[in-house]
């Protein structure tokens, strides 16, 4: 049981950091970073995610997937993967995990694609991907506050897409994936974010942090595309 955690647990790291994508480091990683006037746009965005359907089972955040306009190939796919500054520990402990996720990106055109994430319980290892499917249009330096992103597992209902693959069968069916779906808002709560961000980043120091606000979540935009992927 033990090899099968760590052989999917493998799998993943091989996708994402195969010709499937870019792995990408999250702004702020290095303490030293600075922003300046030249400095690439950065967007700032908190997420909680939780499984009120298998509550055992808590999905922690890896990816932040993003790509450019008309992703052609593994530059245009682009993995902002976790950090150890990316835990936000000031939420409420039964909220879900919280995240304080950077994407620094250069000037175009993107869509974010959406979250994955992974919720393991021995001898069980089950992977979630919560759908946003949002554009972003990128191009003045500074730094953007782009909102929180709420994503709760409940249980499916009819053909409502999917929390996560249908396969490995038994895994995505314990934890909740394939039996589950989720519940996305995106929300404004700049007034207690900003605070966070800048007593975990000190690079924010004097910093204009600019609200861009995400469109609310189009769950039918969602279905169609988890019906033709």
């Amino acid at each position: 049981m033990k090899q099968r955690i760590i052989v999917w647990t493998l799998a993943f790291l091989a996708l994402t950091l195969s010709g499937c994508a870019t792995r990408t480091k999250m702004a702020f990683e290095d303490d030293a970073q600075k922003v300046t006037a030249t400095s690439k746009p950065i967007f700032l965005m908190t997420a909680t995610i939780k499984n009120n359907y298998k509550p055992s089972y808590q999905p922690k955040l890896i990816v932040v997937n993003v790509e450019k306009a008309g992703a052609k190939e593994a530059a245009d796919r682009l993995n902002f993967t976790m950090d150890d500054k990316a835990e936000n520990k000031t939420a409420a402990p039964d909220a879900g995990n919280s995240y304080l996720l950077r994407l620094e990106l250069d000037a175009g055109r993107y869509e974010i694609r959406g979250l994955t994430s992974q919720a393991m319980s021995f001898p069980f290892v089950g992977m979630f991907f919560t759908p946003l499917h949002v554009p972003l249009d990128v191009s003045k330096p500074g730094v953007y506050y782009l909102g929180h992103v709420s994503a709760m597992v409940r249980e499916r209902q009819g053909e409502e897409f999917k929390a996560g693959s249908s396969v490995p069968l038994i895994d995505q069916s314990v934890v909740g994936a394939s039996g589950g779906t989720f519940d996305v808002e995106i929300s404004d709560r700049f007034a207690s974010d900003e605070a966070v961000f800048r007593a975990k980043f000190p690079a924010l120091n004097g910093v204009t942090i600019q609200k861009a606000v995400l469109p609310a979540f189009d769950r039918a935009k969602a279905q169609q595309w988890w019906a033709t992927n």
